[in-house]
């Protein structure tokens, strides 16, 4: 095993970190955890009801609170427009109303095919208190996922724009017969009914569904290896997750101010990206535009954003776009940064504490698993690269599969697969319409991740990546993660994908694709330095023996690099559902 894992490099937390975080004390807090005592501190409905939207806004009207900020809204033109708790109430009330009045009613799906407006928010809440299945998708999608999505959900209802609707869905309409409505925000089109005139005579007053704890409240579309997305079933009682790990993980507090930069057509846009900072009464930052780095700092600092949460490709075009533009900004209020996605490489975490003052905080978790199950937090060093420790209410192991015996692994540092205990709040209730993909992910007592991982003596997760992404060459096992995050440590490499590719010989050879910061040209020199550089880190059992230069590398729009692309089409198989595909430049 390389030193790339295991790292003795820590970065320690101040006593003073420590006595302000929401947990001060990592190991008391997991010993006395329960999900059922973080239920009592929510409101409720009367008759053991639960509802999403009433604990992340109404509760905090009835409280007192209805003045509060809860989302400033930033155009893309920079001008903001704010929500307070009391106005998102009554706007969700009127779009419950809406539903109602256009026959929607209890379990049924309404979807939201919209950026980042405030009316994808409105659309979200005011779903969950007329009891309906809220599900987000990306407004990048073309028609072919878009139509994919909305059979396999059974949509009955959408709220999208004019624009959207007449490229993107008008020609597939014929397709879905269960799609009744769909409401447009910007006006009127064919066959559709427009939003704003409805918003406008509806009552804002409604009674809150009914819905109990186990009901689907959300449905969330993941990609597979195959060219089906799997629709993910979370119930209300996720809640709970939602609120106790926004607390925990991300620190968060009433009255803080929140920036979540996913956007809400991917889960942690929606665990995150609304429900946690809402039922934690948060401000939460919502920027219309795309990636630009002068903005994001300008955003950080003028808004006074106290807790921040973005994807490790963010952080990447950060550090690529260099510390000069950040010169004329300044951040005190700044207190806790995190990332997800997928794994964030040590040389991020580092520069985020060079940068900033403080490291990035990893974190991992599924759209299976709804919410973080595995973390560095406020109180407790981080060791770069490390996932962090599973969250209070969370038990996490390493096992080895084999037919149905499965077995925990407790050796430090051992690699397999990374498996929880089945029974949080915010566990998938279900693939829709597949019962028997769900049923495979659950054996001898264990959710089984698919991401194969390691646990160090001190009882810190390390991801070394998807089991199918395992590579095995000459005899040893080799995590694309670990030789990515070693070439992200040369000054020219902004990104690094790893495959294994078939060798008569070895069984595999690791083949590495890089991105390079501006500034920095392919040549034949720079990729035997690479070699070297990696060969010297790694050691040369682990180290790439192929570097292949490309503009971009293909990603999805969550951030996560699709290895599985680049090796598909370097052995010439299909390549699987990439609707999510965003970049894919060479």
């Amino acid at each position: 095993m390389s030193k790339a894992f295991g790292s003795k490099e820590v970065i320690r937390k101040t006593a003073e970190v420590r006595d302000a975080s929401n947990m001060r004390d990592y190991q008391q807090s997991y010993d006395s955890f329960s999900w059922q005592e973080a239920e009592t501190l929510l409101a409720g409905l009367p008759g053991g009801h639960l509802n999403i939207a009433h604990e992340a806004i109404d509760r905090h009207v009835i409280a007192g609170h209805a003045e509060q900020i809860a989302l400033r809204w930033i155009a893309k033109s920079g001008e903001r427009t704010d929500f307070t708790y009391g106005e998102l109430s009554r706007l969700t009330n009127r779009f419950a109303n809406v539903l109602r009045s256009n026959g929607l009613t209890k379990g049924d799906r309404v979807y939201a095919l919209l950026g980042r407006v405030p009316e994808l928010y409105i659309a979200a809440l005011g779903s969950l208190k007329a009891g309906c299945v809220f599900c987000p998708l990306f407004s990048a999608f073309g028609p072919e996922p878009i139509k994919a999505r909305m059979e396999i959900g059974t949509a009955n209802a959408l709220v999208t724009s004019t624009r959207l609707y007449s490229r993107k869905v008008a020609g597939i309409r014929p397709a879905l017969p269960a799609l009744k409505t769909v409401f447009t925000i910007d006006g009127d089109a064919p066959d559709t009914l427009a939003l704003q005139p409805l918003m406008n005579v509806a009552s804002d007053q409604f009674k809150m569904a009914k819905t109990d704890p186990e009901e689907t409240a959300l449905l969330h579309f993941t990609s597979g290896t195959t060219g089906k997305p799997k629709g993910v079933v979370h119930v209300h009682q996720a809640v709970v997750a939602h609120t106790e790990t926004g607390r925990i993980a991300l620190d968060l507090r009433a009255g803080d101010i929140y920036w979540c930069t996913a956007d809400p057509g991917w889960v942690t846009g929606t665990s995150y990206g609304i429900i946690a900072p809402f039922t934690n009464r948060c401000t939460m930052i919502v920027d219309e535009a795309e990636f630009d780095a002068a903005r994001w700092y300008d955003i950080l600092s003028s808004e006074g954003v106290n807790v921040w949460y973005t994807a490790p490709t963010a952080i990447r075009m950060l550090m690529k776009a260099g510390t000069k533009v950040m010169e004329p900004y300044h951040f005190p209020a700044l207190r806790f940064m995190a990332s997800v996605g997928e794994p964030l490489n040590p040389e991020a975490v580092i520069w985020g504490q060079n940068a900033f003052g403080k490291p990035f905080h990893d974190n991992w978790w599924q759209t299976e698993t709804g919410g973080i199950m595995i973390a560095n937090y406020a109180a407790v060093d981080v060791k770069p690269g490390s996932m962090g420790k599973p969250l209070p209410g969370i038990t996490a192991g390493i096992v080895e599969v084999e037919g149905d015996a499965v077995t925990e692994l407790t050796t430090p540092m051992t690699i397999g697969e990374l498996a929880l205990r089945p029974g949080w709040p915010s566990m998938m209730r279900g693939y829709l319409n597949e019962q028997a993909r769900y049923d495979k992910c659950f054996k001898g007592g264990w959710y089984l991740s698919g991401d194969l991982a390691m646990r160090d003596a001190d009882g810190y997760f390390w991801f070394v990546g998807r089991a199918d992404d395992l590579i095995k060459s000459a005899g040893h096992l080799i995590g694309p993660f670990e030789v990515e995050s070693a070439l992200m440590e040369h000054d020219a490499v902004a990104e690094v994908a790893v495959i294994g590719l078939p060798d008569e010989t070895a069984g595999e050879l690791v083949k590495a694709y890089v991105a390079l910061k501006p500034g920095h040209i392919a040549s034949e020199d720079l990729r035997l330095d690479l070699l070297g550089h990696a060969r010297k880190r790694l050691g040369p059992a682990v180290a790439p023996k192929i570097i292949a230069f490309r503009q971009n590398l293909p990603k999805t729009r969550s951030g996560k690099i699709m290895r599985r692309l680049l090796k598909a089409r370097e052995l010439g198989l299909p390549a699987g559902d990439i609707s999510t595909l965003e970049s894919d430049e060479t």
